[in-house]
């Protein structure tokens, strides 16, 4: 078996900039779906004519289950992510150990293209190399940190935790709202929710805000209207 442990201080690590950020995209993604997920559920009920408390019921239902799906999958996915980075610093520990010239040749290569030269490329990869060459070829070839690999229990449970907090919007107002009011308050409440998810995960992502908002909130209402439409058609 190949050891990847390398020594850490006696205190315990704090989360790396990338992983908090994976943990907060996990959150607001779940979030999101938990908005739009449990909209969807109450509002296709509510079109059916049913009753506050089978709308309760319906929403209660669609939380937990979105909330234990989400959780998991993210769970799995970044697990997978993670025994992908373990595997990849394994089989580069394995390079090494063959081919020691060879990967001194390709760590040298990789700091010639970004512009140092070949003499202080070369004598830089040389001394990374003699001290820890393994995480320097992994830093470098696969921008992999050893012994900093993504948490899937922090993804998981920042899932889990905000697909539930995100299901408590439309299920509150779906339920307590006066009936005469509950859908469009549900319509109103969801939409404000959406905006806000929207601008947070374009921030996060740094991409266009404006795209990102009117994206997340055209989707969100249009899964509730068409989940609205056909609960209205099975209307008691």
């Amino acid at each position: 078996m190949i050891d990847l442990h390398i020594h850490r201080s006696p205190t315990k690590p704090s989360l790396r900039l990338s992983e908090w950020l994976n943990v907060l995209r996990a959150g607001v993604l779940g979030m999101n779906d938990g908005i739009i997920s449990t909209a969807g559920i109450v509002l296709g009920v509510a079109g059916a004519q049913q009753s506050s408390f089978m709308l309760f019921i319906a929403g209660i239902s669609g939380m937990l289950a979105g909330a234990f799906s989400m959780g998991g999958g993210e769970f799995v996915s970044v697990g997978q992510q993670r025994d992908m980075q373990r595997a990849t610093a394994a089989k580069q520990r394995q390079a090494i150990s063959d081919d020691y010239p060879k990967e001194l040749a390709e760590l040298t290569r990789v700091y010639t293209a970004k512009g140092i030269s070949t003499e202080l490329a070369q004598q830089v990869a040389i001394e990374l190399m003699a001290k820890d060459g393994l995480s320097a070829t992994c830093r470098e070839k696969y921008n992999i940190e050893l012994g900093n690999y993504f948490n899937p229990w922090h993804a998981a449970i920042s899932s889990f935790f905000s697909f539930f907090v995100g299901s408590i919007l439309p299920l509150l107002t779906i339920t307590l709202v006066p009936a005469k009011w509950k859908v469009a308050v549900t319509f109103f409440a969801v939409g404000c929710a959406l905006l806000l998810t929207g601008y947070v995960s374009a921030t996060l992502g740094q991409t266009r805000r404006r795209k990102a908002v009117l994206r997340n909130l055209v989707v969100g209402l249009l899964t509730m209207a068409v989940t609205y439409a056909v609960g209205h058609l099975f209307a008691i």
